[in-house]
């Protein structure tokens, strides 16, 4: 497949499964094989374990909504830089609980497609930057 053409997948992965299906949906997107690499986690995860994750995420952040800021392709790989922006109204895996403040995320993704599908992933996000909007941890010198 052309660079274009996987930055198209890329978006759906974006606009469909978490956008839209909130974790529940994508089916086609993701090739039997998927494994995530997703932060905290020693080994990869398989597609139900990413689902879990993404479920638990929309059980902390029902209003979530990404928007990818840039995309980048080569080869077989896609990056995305994302900001989501949503309300945490559920204890998330920081164990937080619900703070009810409006937050914003930072990460990337780099999805690896074959076929015009996602065959893995890897996942970083900005998780301390998160805990301090939580007011769970302060920044330095405060």
């Amino acid at each position: 497949m052309s660079t274009e053409a996987n930055k198209v997948v890329a978006r759906r992965y974006f606009d469909e499964f978490l956008n839209q299906g909130k974790g529940v949906v994508g089916e086609d997107l993701f090739a039997p094989t998927y494994r995530c690499h997703f932060p905290g986690n020693p080994g990869s995860l398989d597609k139900q374990e990413h689902d879990d994750i993404t479920i638990s995420f929309y059980s902390a952040f029902p209003d979530a909504r990404f928007t990818v800021e840039d995309t980048i392709a080569e080869g077989d790989k896609v990056v995305s830089r994302y900001t989501m922006r949503g309300t945490h109204q559920g204890t998330w895996i920081s164990g937080t609980p619900p703070t009810g403040k409006q937050v914003t995320i930072t990460g990337n993704e780099i999805h690896r497609i074959a076929d015009g599908r996602i065959v893995e992933q890897w996942s970083e996000f900005d998780f301390l930057g998160t805990l301090r909007q939580f007011g769970v941890v302060t920044a330095p010198g405060q």
